[in-house]
């Protein structure tokens, strides 16, 4: 592949279907760009910044509770915390709004990776943003995701629906958009028509453009 210089802090958000590779291609931009890559470390920053139990965090990662959803009330991301003091403090709305802030700062302060988790919404006024969506038709996402996944064809068609359908009703719930939306996003990828490295070259290439490197 070949290299490029990052000279002002340049944050990619990738949005990802399950079996896509997204988080795959994320720690290989990563590392290509030798710039951090966050997934899962976002909880712990949450949690750290926060004082919430990171526990909470990770069971409220990328779902929704059916509760939620029934609710009439908007919950799409604002900005505003919810103060230690209230009885919402620990609810999973001031848990995304914490994980949002930690997105928000580190957006600030350098270049990265940050892997789902709304950060193309909660950063959309940022200009050093660069979000991705990255995609796969069925068969190839099922393909991949046996690679990680031991079990029976059927039951990992039905798991891989799942984990999409709660990334779209988490996404639609705390942004108002759809998760599929081509719109939401400046580059969207075909993963098993590109391969990891094309898709690679491709966000290196958008970056390049786009920030003038």
């Amino acid at each position: 592949m070949d290299s490029i210089n990052i000279n002002k802090k340049v944050v990619i958000t990738i949005a990802r279907q399950y079996g896509s590779g997204g988080r795959t291609i994320g720690e290989m931009l990563s590392e290509d760009l030798n710039i951090h890559y966050y997934d899962k470390e976002l909880l712990k920053l949450a949690s750290e910044e926060s004082g919430i139990n990171e526990r909470l965090f990770v069971n409220a990662d990328e779902k929704i509770k059916m509760t939620n959803l029934l609710k009439v009330i908007k919950s799409v991301y604002t900005g505003q915390l919810i103060p230690p003091e209230s009885d919402n403090f620990v609810s999973d709305m001031n848990l995304f709004n914490y994980q949002a802030k930690v997105i928000k700062e580190l957006a600030e302060e350098e270049s990265c990776v940050i892997i789902g988790r709304c950060a193309d919404y909660i950063l959309k006024d940022y200009d050093n943003v660069l979000s991705v969506f990255i995609h796969a038709p069925k068969d190839y996402c099922l393909e991949q995701a046996a690679k990680k996944v031991s079990m029976p064809t059927k039951e990992l068609e039905k798991y891989i629906a799942k984990i999409d359908k709660m990334r779209a009703e988490y996404y639609k719930y705390y942004t108002g958009r759809e998760w599929t939306d081509a719109r939401n996003y400046d580059l969207c990828l075909d993963s098993s028509k590109l391969g990891f490295e094309r898709c690679i070259e491709e966000i290196k290439s958008y970056i390049h453009v786009r920030f003038h490197n």
